[in-house]
């Protein structure tokens, strides 16, 4: 099930309601943290609904060229030419 871009997977026997309270409420924490999700998992523990959220984390690719580590948007003309100009040896 997807609610509010959130793919949630959730044990039977919990509620639409409720689901929709906790993906808001997990989203409304994690954004103070500045942080995305991924997904939701919901299952039932005797009494309690018990939440697994995975973050969605995007890998940023660091390059180093010339004693300048960064990330290819940060690169200025220069650093750019001579990465467009590198060559991969076999």
């Amino acid at each position: 099930m997807l609610v509010e871009g959130i793919q949630v997977m959730a044990q039977e026997g919990i509620t639409e309601d409720e689901i929709v309270d906790i993906v808001a409420d997990e989203r409304s924490r994690w954004q103070k943290k500045g942080k995305e999700i991924a997904s939701i998992e919901l299952t039932i523990d005797g009494e309690e609904i018990v939440v697994k959220t995975t973050e969605l984390s995007p890998i940023t690719r660091t390059r180093r060229i010339t004693g300048y580590l960064s990330t290819v948007d940060r690169f200025n003309d220069a650093k750019l030419a001579e990465l467009n100009g590198r060559i991969a040896h076999a």
